[in-house]
């Protein structure tokens, strides 16, 4: 089953792709959005394959796009103009789609896509998320987080030298980062596991900063410790 994303600022875009992946058994519908900000935080191996990505779109054009995600996920463009076709090889698109896009034409890509991904190697482990914060997009290293703090619809990251505010939630990111590198510890808090000074009692230590532990978290959060300790 192929996991497909659709990001496209015209509708009717998203509904035809959305027709098309309907009538093939292999390909599963994971979210069709207009807003390429929003389908960030879905373009991971985790829940992507493959996107079908147009490239003129307001707040983040196509090519940033790719570069965000830094080659994590196949990509198929889908523009009505030519003149992109260069760069999107650059980025190693899997297929350029012209628009309107017929569906013997979708389904040529869609074989190119399956073969990619049946032979490819397994996808190189992300190390850093990018997040909106301030009208832009930053760029956070994994290796910097300390924790992050959920406040009813923002996420406070605390990194080693910085503190950054999103609209987002706390369970997002818990999807998102690497389970191996973060656990969540509390409804309100997500901590780096490889900087955790201590655990005393029902509260975890990250230097200065003093965390509790949620009773409803607790043995998951001692099972991740326990086998950080045995890696």
């Amino acid at each position: 089953m192929i996991r497909c994303l659709l990001v496209d600022d015209e509708p009717w875009a998203l509904e035809l792709l959305t027709s098309y992946i309907s009538r093939l058994p292999s390909l599963q519908l994971v979210a069709a959005t207009t807003k390429p900000l929003e389908a960030l935080s879905l373009a991971v191996p985790a829940k992507t394959d493959l996107i079908f990505l147009d490239i003129q779109m307001p707040e983040l054009n196509g090519l940033q796009f790719m570069q965000a995600i830094d080659q994590r996920c196949k990509v198929i463009i889908t523009s009505a103009y030519t003149e992109y076709a260069v760069a999107g090889f650059e980025h190693n698109v899997t297929d350029y789609l012209l628009k309107p896009i017929s569906f013997d034409r979708f389904c040529k890509a869609i074989q190119k896509a399956t073969s990619q991904l049946t032979a490819q190697e397994p996808p190189p482990v992300a190390s850093h998320i990018f997040v909106k914060t301030d009208n832009k997009l930053v760029k956070v290293d994994f290796a910097e987080i300390l924790y992050l703090e959920g406040a009813r619809d923002y996420v406070f990251i605390h990194t080693v030298t910085d503190k950054l505010v999103t609209l987002d939630s706390l369970r997002n990111f818990e999807d998102i980062l690497p389970s191996s590198r973060f656990v969540r510890i509390h409804k309100s808090f997500v901590a780096a596991i490889d900087k955790i000074d201590a655990v005393e009692k029902s509260r975890v230590i990250i230097g200065e900063n003093i965390l509790p532990i949620g009773e409803s978290h607790k043995q998951a959060f001692l099972a991740a410790i326990n086998k950080s300790r045995g890696s």
